[in-house]
Parts: C-alpha cells; sequence; structure tokens
C-alpha cells in the first residue's frame, strides 16, 4: 500500500477552472438600472424660493411645468426672481386701478409677454407663448389677494396658473 501512495504523490490532478455563472447578477443589476431611470426626475424645473415665502405642504405627485414664476410674500412680489413690489404691510390698493389689477405686476407681467412672444418669432425653434404661470404664494396670504394677483395675471394674458408646493417625501 506504500508503493501506491508513493507513486500517487507525483501524478497531481490538474486544478479545473471554475466557472461563475453571473446570469442572475446581471438580472439584478438590469431590475436596479430600470427603477433608478424611472425615479429619475428629469422635469428641469428648478424654483428659488425667497426668504419670507412659506409654501404650503402638499402631497401631489405632480410635477410643475415650465411658465412664468410669481412669487409672493406678504410683504413682496417677484417675477422670475426680479422684485417687482415691496408692500410691507401697506395698502395695497393704491398699487391698483379700478379694475382692482395690481398696476407694477401687470406692467412686468405684459412685458414678459411680449419677451416671449418676440423671442418664439425669431427663432423657430423656440417655444410659443402658453400663458402659464407658476405661483408661489405663502400660505398665509389672503385668499382675496390671491384673486387679485390672478386677476391681474390674467389681464396681462396669463390665464393657466399653477400653484407650486411644498412635497411630502412618502
Amino acid at each position: 500500500m506504500r508503493n501506491r501512495s508513493i507513486r500517487n504523490r507525483g501524478k497531481r490532478k490538474k486544478k479545473e477552472v471554475m466557472d461563475i455563472d453571473i446570469t442572475s447578477l446581471l438580472d439584478i443589476l438590469v431590475i436596479l438600472l430600470v427603477f433608478l431611470l424611472k425615479s429619475y426626475n428629469s422635469s428641469g424645473q428648478v424654483i428659488t424660493v425667497p426668504k419670507g415665502v412659506d409654501l404650503p405642504i402638499s402631497e401631489s405627485q405632480s410635477i410643475s411645468s415650465s411658465g412664468t414664476i410669481v412669487q409672493v410674500s406678504p410683504s413682496s412680489i417677484w417675477v422670475d426672481d426680479k422684485e417687482v413690489l415691496i408692500h410691507k404691510g401697506a395698502s395695497i390698493s393704491k398699487y391698483s386701478d379700478r379694475g382692482n389689477r395690481i398696476i407694477p405686476l401687470l406692467t412686468v407681467l405684459r412685458q414678459k409677454k411680449a419677451e416671449i412672444e418676440k423671442i418664439s418669432k425669431q427663432a423657430p425653434k423656440a417655444k410659443e407663448f402658453t400663458g402659464k404661470l407658476n405661483l408661489l404664494v405663502d400660505k398665509s396670504i389672503k385668499y382675496s389677494f390671491l384673486q387679485r394677483i390672478m386677476h391681474t395675471s390674467a389681464s396681462a394674458g396669463f390665464s393657466q396658473f399653477k400653484f407650486v408646493v411644498l412635497g411630502t417625501d412618502n
């Protein structure tokens, strides 16, 4: 018996190459990639909320559409990050006309509409004027004031409104 073990010493078995089946790993990676792409938000809409504007909270899942942005705080009104009116507790009626429209806001929105229409005429691939307005309104603003802002915006040609709110993560 001893002879056999000595004979077999020199004859070692060759190590076999181990194949690893990575099909299931690739399936998992593809599934992860699909979920990541599905959850990716490609709206491209970046909105800066100024100090003093406390947005209401919503569970809505829709994304804001592109358009002119009007931001309203208890003391100021902005159009596309440009301050239009500072009223700081003063009566807004001194800035209004008989139609109850806010004159500084009306003037800026008409200029904005003219700019958009001019750009769309010059560049054939530019977006046409749609009349969409994204409203960022402080939750402490009274509805009567909001109604005046909406009436002023509609008078300037912006008749489609979308309210921007803070979303909750669920």
